[in-house]
């Protein structure tokens, strides 16, 4: 009888040995960050606070710690082996995403560890995920894109880096992701730059993409913040984003069956689920002979943004002026960066009338038929600046006579943005990496 309940608890135990295990941390190639009871008590978890995802202001700023944040004085750099390195391609080769530089930089968040790791630059490698990951699951991601010039001088420089981590960090609150500092971020960004400098092109239709990337890692069923992710970059020399029509321009097709976001929603921020749904929508209009879709939202067919690109119009107003509208940031809109920067660019020109409003189809329509309808383009880290020639609507096909405007305005931002990131000229939109 003894021998039998002696069996028993040795069963009971085996089948419950997990019930004494408060902590379980496994071995692996990261590095463990001991935490004392005291620091985790008085250190504040990371809780994502509301987002008022339908009236963002454009100059909203993420809640952040600094404190609790990785810090670039703790980076550690691992170089690539010369087996390791990638043969470089050609300019005229390049296309946008189709090579990957040599290096990456990582970054670990693990609640249970004390947050954030150490900063990582390794050789680039294939990620290893947990199959039940809540990136893979419950699209608990979010990306940024940003891009690295080499100047005229031969110097590198990065276009407003800070506006994208501010963005990032938004996104990373609405996803219920870790929070970080952003100029760490910067400063580690920028020395994985310079590793990899040879990959930045030696030319000006050409430059070096930043893909910053956040993933939630932890291996659990369960819609909720992760206490597990991974903190991503990723390095690709690109040229043009797509082709256009021999003009230069591109046309577009706006269908009000189908919308890109909705308001309450993350239309203003920056998630995988925001581009994989509009695949099949612009398959279709690929097939209509178009580039883009314009995406429409509301019973008004408002005007939102044009493929992954923010959309503005140039017309002659009530007033007589020539006036560049784009819609406002009413949580319906990426804030992108090349937005921002043309509105305060272009808000300084005398000849100029700059302003945020709503623009509907019919309103397109109407000027357009009028003849005070010069210009319509998109704007974006991607592509920069984007022409639109031609609109297809409903039973429209709406011509749009933006190539044919003797000193357009597109083309003055664009020759602006491109004298700024090729230091052309000075300007502190411009951060140069030593």
């Amino acid at each position: 009888m003894p021998i039998y309940r002696g069996q028993m608890f040795v069963k009971w135990v085996f089948e419950n040995q997990h019930k004494f295990q408060a902590v379980r941390k496994c071995s692996s190639s990261l590095r463990y960050k001991e935490v004392e009871e005291s620091a985790t008590q008085t250190q504040p978890e990371h809780v994502a606070p509301p987002a008022d995802a339908t009236s963002p202001a454009p100059d909203t700023h993420p809640q952040i710690t600094p404190e609790i944040s990785f810090k670039y004085d703790d980076l550690q750099v691992t170089l690539a082996a010369p087996y390791q390195l990638q043969p470089k391609p050609d300019v005229s080769d390049l296309g946008f995403g189709k090579y990957f530089t040599d290096h990456m930089l990582r970054i670990h968040y693990h609640k249970d560890l004390g947050g954030w790791q150490k900063p990582e630059i390794t050789p680039f490698e294939n990620l290893n995920l947990h199959p039940a990951a809540k990136a893979l699951h419950y699209a608990v991601q979010l990306f940024e894109g940003l891009k690295a010039y080499r100047g005229v001088d031969d110097k590198i420089r990065l276009f407003r880096p800070d506006l994208n981590m501010e963005r990032m960090n938004l996104a990373a609150q609405r996803s219920g992701l870790p929070t970080f500092d952003g100029d760490e971020l910067v400063k580690c960004m920028s020395r994985l730059i310079q590793i990899d400098q040879e990959w930045v092109p030696h030319s000006e239709t050409s430059t070096l993409y930043i893909r910053p990337t956040l993933i939630g890692t932890e291996p659990t069923f369960g819609i909720m913040a992760p206490d597990s992710a991974l903190l991503f970059i990723i390095l690709s020399p690109v040229s043009t984003y797509y082709k256009t029509t021999d003009d230069g321009a591109v046309s577009i097709y706006a269908d009000p069956n189908v919308v890109r976001a909705f308001p309450g929603g993350v239309g203003n921020r920056k998630v995988g689920s925001n581009y994989g749904p509009t695949i099949e929508t612009t398959a279709r209009a690929a097939k209509m002979g178009h580039h883009q879709v314009l995406w429409l939202f509301g019973p008004d067919h408002e005007i939102t943004e044009v493929g992954a690109m923010n959309i503005f119009c140039v017309y002659i107003n009530d007033a007589g002026d020539k006036q560049l509208s784009t819609p406002p940031l009413n949580g319906l809109i990426l804030p992108g960066v090349t937005r921002r920067s043309i509105l305060e660019l272009a808000s300084q020109w005398e000849d100029l009338t700059v302003k945020e409003e709503v623009l509907t189809m019919n309103r397109i329509i109407e000027l357009n038929n009028k003849g005070r309808l010069l210009e319509m383009f998109g704007a974006g880290t991607a592509v920069l600046i984007s022409p639109i020639s031609r609109v297809g609507y409903l039973d429209h096909d709406i011509r749009i006579p933006t190539m044919k405007q003797s000193q357009p305005v597109f083309q003055r931002v664009k020759d602006t943005l491109l004298a700024i990131q090729y230091g052309h000229i000075d300007h502190p939109y411009a951060t140069v990496i030593s």
